[in-house]
């Protein structure tokens, strides 16, 4: 039996965990996951201070078309972040100041749209975290049906309703839900050898130790051989 175009309803991510998880870059996060989840690079934070962490709530619309986003709207709760598949278009934003006002009132905790959005100095003024594609001033249809709360390709990575998603500077990485409160105390561990391995080259400690063995093992070094 296929699912409706609209699941309302799907498990997400606890609060606590989220709370956690937010605390990490989001690049500690793709590390401690395996190198995975990372949205393609062409989703970006509207502004490098931006930051995300929430539930996902995905969206998939037509290109130039917003129509299913303002019905998403109506049904995330709060901590949630849109998730819009947007197909890439950059012909036309699916939202804008009005929209995003609307998302910060009801406590939605950010948008991720894989498509162009426009009044980027208003939203930058309202503080809320948006990561898109880029931007474009033509408004957006609203005419063509899409689908809410089923699985959406983002900037390459598949997102499930109700999966981790953090954003910042770097980038935005999805984590599959039922992994997130493993790879917690992973990320605290990467957190404290970074800043240990940090400390010890500000000491003078620069030599990485693997590299031999590294250059080695891609045979550009002998067996013995030393750089």
């Amino acid at each position: 039996m296929s699912l409706p175009d609209i699941v309302r309803d799907f498990d997400r991510v606890s609060p606590e965990l989220v709370q956690q998880a937010g605390a990490f870059q989001a690049a500690i996060l793709a590390d401690v996951n395996g190198r995975r989840g990372a949205l393609h690079g062409r989703i970006s934070a509207l502004r490098p201070s931006m930051q995300v962490a929430g539930t996902a709530f995905t969206v998939e619309v037509r290109p130039g078309d917003n129509l299913m986003i303002h019905a998403a709207m109506s049904l995330a709760k709060p901590g949630d972040v849109l998730v819009i598949d947007g197909k890439g278009d950059q012909t036309a934003a699916l939202m804008g100041t009005i929209m995003m006002t609307a998302c910060q009132k009801l406590g939605i905790a950010g948008v991720v749209v894989d498509g162009a959005v426009r009044d980027s100095l208003e939203i930058e003024e309202m503080g809320f975290p948006v990561f898109s594609v880029g931007t474009n001033p033509n408004g957006p249809t609203k005419l063509v049906p899409g689908r809410i709360g089923h699985p959406v390709s983002v900037g390459g990575a598949t997102v499930h309703p109700g999966d981790l998603i953090v954003g910042d500077a770097d980038g935005v990485v999805v984590i599959e839900r039922e992994a997130v409160a493993a790879l917690i105390p992973l990320a605290d561990k990467k957190v404290k050898d970074e800043a240990a391995r940090i400390a010890a080259i500000q000491r003078g400690d620069t030599a990485a130790k693997w590299l031999d063995s590294a250059l080695r093992a891609a045979g550009v070094l002998k067996e013995g051989e030393r750089l």
